[in-house]
């Protein structure tokens, strides 16, 4: 996991419900500087990942989660907690 404004959440290798909780424990820790949240998922197997993303963090699930945008292939999805 890497910090800063884009917080980098690598998820490759772990079942479905152990990346959700992975994810929301970097969601409820990252400091408010943070705008984006990356979540690394991988594109063969990750799909369950991306899937599970979108069903627990999408619109109005999570108070801090703007949006959920593909990232810049298919084995990133990304959490924008700000918009500029």
């Amino acid at each position: 996991m890497t910090s800063g404004p884009i917080i980098e959440v690598d998820c490759h290798g772990l079942t479905r419900d152990r990346a959700v909780k992975k994810i929301e424990a970097v969601l409820h820790g990252a400091p408010e500087s943070a705008y984006r949240i990356r979540v690394i998922h991988g594109y063969n197997r990750g799909t369950v990942i991306r899937d599970a993303v979108y069903r627990e963090f999408g619109y109005g699930l999570e108070p801090r989660v703007k949006r959920i945008v593909p990232g810049d292939n298919m084995g990133i999805t990304e959490l924008i907690l700000k918009e500029y």
